[in-house]
């Protein structure tokens, strides 16, 4: 008969320390699934960041383009003027041109802006997306130990 209650005391030892083990590893991954959400939140934020830089770029390139374009339209004025042409005919077509042109370049900035500014929120939405999906991994794993805990003091007869 003692040695059937050493045989009981060493069980449930046993199962105490897996059940122990098994709630450490449910508390250890609900932290490693707060962390990991913490850097997908971060990441997002990140790409936020790109979004609103990529936006104030372009506004600063477009008004540096639009002070260079003034200097090169001023100095083919004057090249015009100077080869004792007039400001008709040829030279408008040749201001004109260019002023169509600077519009294209122009256009061809904002879209690529508006591309990259679009990936960059697609992105912050996917690591959103990616830090719920971290978060509700660690929850499955938590009951995952919890229920393996259960189940060990089921199967020792404690519950």
């Amino acid at each position: 008969m003692a040695a059937f209650a050493a045989a009981s005391l060493g069980t449930k030892v046993a199962v105490g320390a897996t059940v122990g083990t098994q709630l450490l590893a449910a508390k250890q991954a609900g932290a490693v699934g707060q962390y990991n959400q913490a850097i997908k939140n971060r990441n997002a934020l990140v790409y936020e960041q790109e979004k609103d830089r990529l936006e104030g770029k372009l506004n600063f390139d477009l008004e540096r383009f639009d002070d260079q374009f003034r200097q090169f339209q001023g100095k083919t004025t004057t090249a015009i003027l100077t080869s004792g042409a007039e400001l008709s005919g040829s030279g408008l077509r040749i201001l004109r041109s260019n002023s169509e042109q600077a519009v294209l370049e122009k256009n061809v900035m904002e879209y690529n802006t508006k591309v990259a500014a679009a990936q960059a929120e697609e992105k912050a939405n996917f690591a959103r997306v990616q830090s719920r999906l971290a978060r509700m991994e660690a929850r499955q794993a938590q009951i995952g130990y919890v229920a393996g805990a259960g189940t060990s003091l089921l199967s020792a007869g404690v519950l």
